[in-house]
């Protein structure tokens, strides 16, 4: 098993009809395409909709950040909306 402490690696995806990149690191890129998967949805499509749901929030974080909580809170960490 490859270790998970990598930096973020950039990568390009399209919101609403726009190019956009962000910056994840590998383990949080491989959950988000794992849930992407579950979900029978493109990564495209999903990272739309944490982006779409992030923007309503008080004080929105980055999109990267926003993927890395969705995640936490798909897998049901502590703190995350569904704890």
């Amino acid at each position: 098993m490859a270790s998970p402490y990598h930096p973020p690696v950039k990568r390009s995806v399209e919101i609403a009809g726009h190019k956009t990149s962000i910056s994840l690191e590998p383990l949080f890129w491989s959950m988000l395409v794992a849930a992407a998967e579950a979900e029978g949805v493109p990564v495209n499509a999903l990272v739309g909709r944490i982006d779409a749901e992030r923007i309503t929030a008080p004080t929105p974080p980055g999109l990267a950040g926003a993927i890395r909580c969705w995640l936490a809170a798909r897998l049901g960490a502590p703190g995350s909306p569904d704890q």
